[in-house]
């Protein structure tokens, strides 16, 4: 099912949460390198996607297909996904309480490394790459040593999911709204580091509302989820059509 120039192809998808369908059937392509930005009301199906592809074992596939660079992405559990170079923002990045959040990170950039047949860093060796990255991401270097986002502000939670795919350095990133919370030199991080990684050839689907960020990372797709479903595909025109009129009247025209 996937063709060289495409990293991750899904077909058909269906996932339900609990007792309740949310993606009805989904189908998207991305290539290496490529951006696609996802929009949609709230309650859309955005989350769920990202989350479904993660291998959450509370999004259930019921039907569809996903390949991820030549494998059969749903026969991998999360860490698998993660290792063979998924990876995904939360929206509400959680508190992992007691996990420092240096040794967080670096446990999972080893398990990347030794999926990649790499050697594994040692904690002089990521400190130092850690250090840099914080610094270039706003975030401070105190911030390494505490327990993962616990009494981090909402701001702070980005930049350290930002810190975590700059330092991972993914094939596919998923972006659920990571601008969120963010302030002015935060989105600014964001679009730097989303352009430093597209040129070493990781792609990207970020998941925002927003057109400032949206014509900041010059998107190659604009894809607008509505009711779970692909309801209609297009380039920054598109977004900024539902930046003027809004989802609704978007809806509408559609289905006009």
């Amino acid at each position: 099912m996937t063709t060289p120039s495409q990293l991750l192809q899904v077909r058909n998808l269906r996932v339900d949460v609990g007792a309740r369908n949310v993606l009805k059937s989904v189908s998207l392509d991305v290539a290496p390198g490529a951006l696609v930005v996802l929009m949609g009301a709230n309650g859309s199906g955005k989350s769920t996607l990202g989350l479904a592809l993660a291998g959450h074992p509370s999004y259930r596939v019921v039907s569809g297909q996903a390949q991820f660079g030549g494998q059969d992405l749903l026969a991998l559990n999360a860490q698998e996904r993660a290792r063979a170079g998924l990876f995904l923002s939360f929206q509400v990045p959680p508190d992992i309480p007691g996990v420092k959040n240096n040794l967080f990170i670096r446990s999972a950039l080893n398990a990347v490394r030794e999926a990649r047949e790499q050697a594994p860093l040692d904690a002089f060796d990521f400190l130092a790459s850690a250090r840099a990255a914080a610094q270039q991401l706003g975030l401070p270097e105190a911030m390494l040593g505490r327990p993962v986002n616990e009494g981090f502000s909402g701001g702070e939670r980005k930049r350290n999911e930002l810190l975590q795919l700059a330092l991972l350095q993914p094939r596919l990133a998923v972006l659920d709204e990571i601008d969120s919370g963010m302030d002015v030199d935060g989105v600014r991080a964001v679009v730097q580091l989303v352009q430093n990684l597209r040129a070493q050839g990781t792609a990207f689907v970020v998941v925002s509302h927003y057109l400032q960020l949206i014509e900041s990372l010059e998107p190659d797709t604009v894809l607008r989820l509505d009711q779970g479903c692909i309801a209609e595909s297009g380039d920054l025109e598109l977004a900024r059509r539902i930046a003027r009129t809004g989802y609704a009247h978007a809806a509408q025209a559609v289905g006009a």
